[in-house]
């Protein structure tokens, strides 16, 4: 039987709460995210500053270029947890096959529901739009990948100037190829600039002259991601709903509003990355083995150094001291630092040490 996956994106997510919170930002150019002269970068924009050339991950300089009076508006990111969350429990009830992909994006596998897949789309899009004043779009398919590009199409095609398009769009099981075939060759899974480019050389521009090649010139040319790529471009995509992620690693990192060379901050701010991850990890139960930290320099070169502790550990001392060896075994004295950041990896359960009173004759 065929399944029925549900993608559903919160358009504008930063953006659309901010405008609930300031309707004075309706249909005006404006960008969440960092001061220019700081380094900035735009975490979202409005559709009236996508309108001028504004896009996310764009540094906010270039982005006042753009628009003169371009109003900026700083990251709130609690606010945003709040509203996802409420997002998010109207999908749980819904149905518990839910993955969540981001803040603002998530997967629901329908498959197992009475209700009619589209009837139970709009309603749900209407719900979220009602009370909490959110946009958003949706996608529904048989999988995972067409589901998400189907959000996409409705994104574009219903999308009008300075305003969020409550994109719907449903493709058929056994539809996946066709509804494909005539889109770009870069929306799909695994396509970025370097495979583009690659797939325009061998003349290949949509998703249908993807679909054309043989499989096995697929996987010749591009190896096992070009076996991906063929599958991806016929519409199979059989991967499942992931509830649960397992928790691989947890880092902090932060880029200085100007260099830094003073060697007391930057162990102080290690110190402090440092804790903040031994929270996290004692938060959820879990201990690292592996500390790596991460530093660039003030010409861009960046580096990451790691270190093996001889048992787990969420102590924050512990993951400090291993992170400044790293720092002081390859950093140059005096030398200007753009950015710093601390992980820890190798996570699973803490070892339990055995004090005294834990022996037992049983």
């Amino acid at each position: 039987m065929a399944r029925t996956i549900l993608h559903l994106d919160l358009d504008a997510f930063y953006c659309s709460v901010e405008e609930i919170h300031n309707p004075q930002l309706l249909g005006k150019p404006f960008a969440v995210g960092g001061k220019p002269n700081e380094r900035g970068v735009v975490a979202s924009c409005s559709y009236a500053a996508r309108a001028l050339g504004i896009r996310s991950a764009m540094p906010m300089s270039k982005a006042v270029q753009l628009c003169r009076g371009l109003i900026i508006v700083p990251v709130r990111h609690e606010l945003y947890s709040e509203y996802s969350a409420q997002v998010m429990n109207k999908l749980k009830k819904i149905t518990p096959q839910l993955e969540q992909i981001s803040i603002d994006e998530a997967f629901l596998d329908l498959t197992q529901l009475d209700e009619e897949p589209t009837r139970l789309a709009l309603d749900l899009q209407a719900d979220i739009r009602i009370e909490l004043q959110l946009p958003s779009s949706i996608g529904i398919a048989s999988n995972k990948l067409v589901a998400k590009i189907a959000t996409e199409v409705g994104k574009k095609s219903s999308a009008r100037k300075n305003e969020s398009p409550y994109g719907f769009t449903h493709v058929p099981a056994g539809e996946e190829k066709n509804f494909l075939a005539p889109l770009p060759a870069d929306l799909l899974w695994g396509v970025g600039p370097k495979t583009s480019a690659r797939l325009t050389e061998l003349g290949i521009y949509t998703i249908g002259d993807l679909a054309n090649w043989p499989e096995k010139e697929m996987l010749s040319l591009f190896g096992e991601n070009g076996r991906d790529l063929w599958l991806h471009a016929n519409g199979i995509d059989e991967r499942p709903i992931v509830t649960e992620y397992e928790t691989k690693s947890v880092s902090q990192e932060i880029t200085f509003n100007a260099d830094v060379s003073d060697e007391s901050t930057l162990a102080e701010t290690l110190r402090e990355q440092a804790f903040e991850i031994a929270k996290q990890l004692s938060k959820n139960a879990l201990a690292g083995k592996t500390v790596k930290i991460k530093i660039r320099f003030s010409d861009f070169t960046t580096f990451t150094r790691q270190l093996t502790l001889p048992t787990s550990t969420n102590d924050g001392e512990e993951i400090f001291q291993a992170a400044l060896k790293l720092l002081k075994a390859f950093r140059k004295p005096n030398q200007a630092v753009r950015l710093i950041g601390v992980g820890v990896s190798g996570i699973g359960a803490p070892i339990r040490q055995l004090g005294l009173w834990d022996i037992s004759d049983k």
